[in-house]
């Protein structure tokens, strides 16, 4: 969804999405999943996109975000004396919405469910499946996409990262493609 309908682009060229549908044409939802993300920032001030958050959060029976979809959900005035993750270079950015921010991958609090990060929007999925479905089904969701997590280092919060992994995060990430010798 979009202001109006058809292909949108960032601004860094990437392949485009179509919006099939305006923001305007969506009057109701369940289930709102508010992603974060690169583009995040130009909605803070106001707009037409945290109007329409506002007015689908009010008939939603879950409310949710990934990453820094939170901080949406935040300038929408829907996290005012709530507890909420988001993506841990945001976390302090929070408080500007009157909001605690939790370490927690997953957080609920009332019908609003906030994930982390990208990885923790699949543990979010599986939480709210649960909440949907049952816990069965969501066990069978997460054997059916083989999700087993068992990451290669133990570096995925600041917390546990080195600081040589933090200090490469830091500078920005930037993959060589020089051969590996060896």
């Amino acid at each position: 969804m979009a202001t109006s309908p058809g292909p949108l682009r960032n601004n860094a060229g990437s392949p485009a999405l179509t919006a099939d549908a305006a923001l305007d044409d969506i009057d109701s939802c369940d289930v709102l999943v508010v992603p974060g993300g690169p583009g995040v920032d130009d909605h803070l001030a106001g707009g037409p996109l945290l109007d329409w958050i506002r007015r689908m959060h009010d008939g939603t029976r879950w409310t949710t975000s990934v990453c820094t979809g939170s901080l949406l959900l935040g300038a929408a005035g829907l996290l005012r004396g709530r507890t909420a993750t988001t993506h841990w270079r945001s976390a302090e950015r929070l408080a500007s919405f009157a909001a605690t921010y939790s370490a927690q991958r997953v957080v609920t609090d009332g019908k609003l469910l906030t994930a982390a990060g990208v990885s923790a929007g699949i543990d979010m999925a599986l939480v709210l499946a649960a909440q949907l479905a049952d816990r069965i089904t969501a066990e069978a969701i997460q054997l059916a996409i083989e999700y087993d997590p068992q990451p290669p280092f133990d570096a995925g919060s600041p917390a546990k990262a080195s600081q040589a992994a933090r200090d490469r995060h830091a500078a920005g990430l930037r993959l060589s493609t020089r051969p590996v010798a060896g």
